[in-house]
């Protein structure tokens, strides 16, 4: 996934200092002896950087390989998420699709088309977590990859408004099924230098769902009869028929089975796919120990409704603000928009069916530029930094597109030229908003969410994670239509707002995770300010063979 030196670096350095003399802390004597050649290097966690530095997985060795695959099919359960988003924004704009279900594209119709998606994800949330912790996370997306295709039968063979809209909700139960699953499954398999990437990959498969639904939609529209809209329908099963049949070939979560009294198998699958198959590798070593020390076997994962360490704990309930912020700020910042693209494409300008759909395709690519590009740097970039001044850009750029739209709404139709520069800047915006969002958050939607939540509680939380998501989901999917329909673009404004506040409380309350072991922001969440507590470094001394020595200095928090 990178070379070696990138890897290490990912895990937790980001500055470096001297690189010729530095002194050497000789373990239990306070003496010092001056090493040529030896570098400073400030990191998060001094004991997994060390550990790095003697275990260097070989990136694409059979075991890696798999590791790719299965990380590839949690990826595939998000696609099926993203493909619902570009799927119904299209089949609303279709002749034939308005001709069965006479459902408008916005209104009342509408709003319980797309709201009873996320209300089956929020009452399934529960279930997947049950699910996922009683019989693991391959079986939790087995499972809802074969609800989705139940759903999928039944939407997709409607006649009638009602039996779409059941199909609608049996398929957000799926997703909800799926979506606690996946995002577990892939954080818990992946090596501490690899996390982010793996995760947030994951979570880029909204784009390889949302881009295929877009492109398909944007071909099957020149279908003369229903199955212009039948098709992308019947389509929406393909990923789940790939994860059913692939998690057969997958190992099991490691954390999962030292959760459930399977030491052995879990030792076992770290050595294999993050110690090049040796069992005493540092890095095995120090994962094992803290896992033990970090997981138990009595957790809240064998009780099935038991939600109270994340009221009743300071350290769950700091792991829940996290989750509460990026469930709410992940849906509610603009992007929820998205749903209804060929709306407000209409609204500025954009008439004709078919340009609307190329530009929904358009948006798709761009936003997945955006989100890949963030994927490939998140174990190297600050989760904190990024959120904050992310989210204040996307605000900018919302501003943008709304005060165009204020400036296109005044025109008058003798006033094409400038009517048409105005169009053309408020489509500009929209996409440079979706590009930011994109980067900001797709990757760390997945990432901030896993990696805030220990073992015992990571099912729970991601399932409570599911019910905000879709809440939050429903709002905008039940409202948006509505709210379109009577003011247009000044909806967008409330956005504007909303995200600069987003800004500022992932200032005060944003929890740095970057380049810690899972099993280590233990110890964050437990210090009286996480805030302060995660942005604390240690400072490691790296010869220039490549050995860490001891740990010289701790260096204080900062904010």
């Amino acid at each position: 996934m990178a070379n070696e030196k990138e890897d290490i670096a990912q895990a937790g350095a980001f500055e470096t200092t001297e690189k010729s003399h530095y002194p050497e802390v000789s373990a239990g004597t306070g003496e010092t002896a001056a090493i040529e050649g030896a570098q400073a290097r400030i990191v998060h966690n001094a004991e997994l950087y060390a550990a790095l530095q003697e275990t260097k997985i070989k990136p694409w060795s059979k075991e890696s390989r798999h590791l790719y695959f299965a990380i590839f099919i949690a990826f595939c359960c998000a696609c099926a998420n993203g493909y619902d988003s570009s799927l119904m924004t299209a089949i609303l704009a279709m002749d034939h699709f308005q001709n069965t279900f006479k459902s408008g594209t916005t209104g009342a119709k509408v709003s319980v088309i797309f709201s009873l998606y996320t209300v089956g994800a929020m009452v399934g949330s529960p279930f997947a977590a049950i699910l996922s912790d009683r019989y693991g996370r391959r079986k939790g997306m087995f499972a809802g990859g074969w609800v989705i295709i139940v759903g999928m039968i039944i939407a997709a063979t409607a006649n009638t408004l009602a039996q779409f809209i059941v199909g609608r909700f049996i398929l957000g139960v799926g997703i909800s099924i799926m979506t606690v699953a996946a995002p577990a499954y892939a954080v818990e398999i992946s090596p501490p230098h690899w996390r982010g990437r793996c995760t947030g990959f994951y979570n880029c498969g909204w784009f390889g769902g949302s881009i295929p639904a877009a492109a398909i939609t944007f071909g099957t529209n020149y279908i003369d009869n229903n199955y212009s809209w039948r098709i992308p329908l019947i389509l929406q099963a393909f990923a789940c028929i790939i994860v059913i049949i692939a998690v057969w070939f997958l190992p099991e979560s490691p954390r999962y089975l030292m959760a459930n009294g399977r030491d052995a198998e879990a030792v076992d699958f770290l050595a294999t796919y993050h110690g090049n198959g040796n069992p005493h590798s540092r890095l095995v070593m120090l994962e094992v120990e803290e896992m033990r020390d970090s997981i138990r076997q009595d957790g809240i994962d064998k009780n099935v409704w038991d939600y109270r360490p994340f009221l009743l704990t300071h350290a769950g309930r700091w792991r829940m603000a996290q989750v509460l912020m990026i469930s709410i700020f992940g849906q509610f910042s603009g992007n929820g928009l998205g749903y209804f693209n060929t709306v407000i494409f209409n609204n500025i300008g954009v008439t004709s069916v078919s340009k609307q759909l190329a530009y929904n395709l358009l948006n798709s690519v761009l936003s997945a530029v955006g989100a890949l590009t963030a994927v490939t740097l998140t174990d190297r970039m600050p989760r904190r930094p990024v959120l904050i001044f992310g989210t204040l850009a996307c605000a900018a750029a919302l501003a943008c597109n709304s005060g165009l739209s204020a400036a296109l709404d005044k025109q008058t139709n003798s006033e094409n030229g400038v009517q048409t520069s105005y169009a053309q800047g408020a489509l500009a915006s929209y996409f440079l908003f979706n590009i930011i969002f994109s980067f900001t958050y797709t990757p760390l939607q997945a990432v901030v969410p896993t990696e805030a939540l220990e073992t015992t509680t990571r099912a729970k939380g991601l399932a409570a994670s599911g019910v905000i998501v879709n809440a939050i989901g429903f709002i905008n999917q039940f409202a948006g239509p509505i709210a379109l329909g009577n003011i247009g673009y000044k909806y967008i404004y409330i956005f504007v707002g909303w995200d600069i506040v987003e800004s500022g409380l992932w200032y005060l309350f944003g929890v740095e995770s970057q380049g810690r072991t899972l099993e280590q922001l233990e110890w964050v969440y437990n210090q009286p300010n996480p805030v302060k507590a995660s942005l604390h470094v240690d400072k490691v001394i790296v010869q220039a063979d490549g050995t860490v020595t001891e740990k010289v200095v701790s260096s204080p928090p900062s904010v």
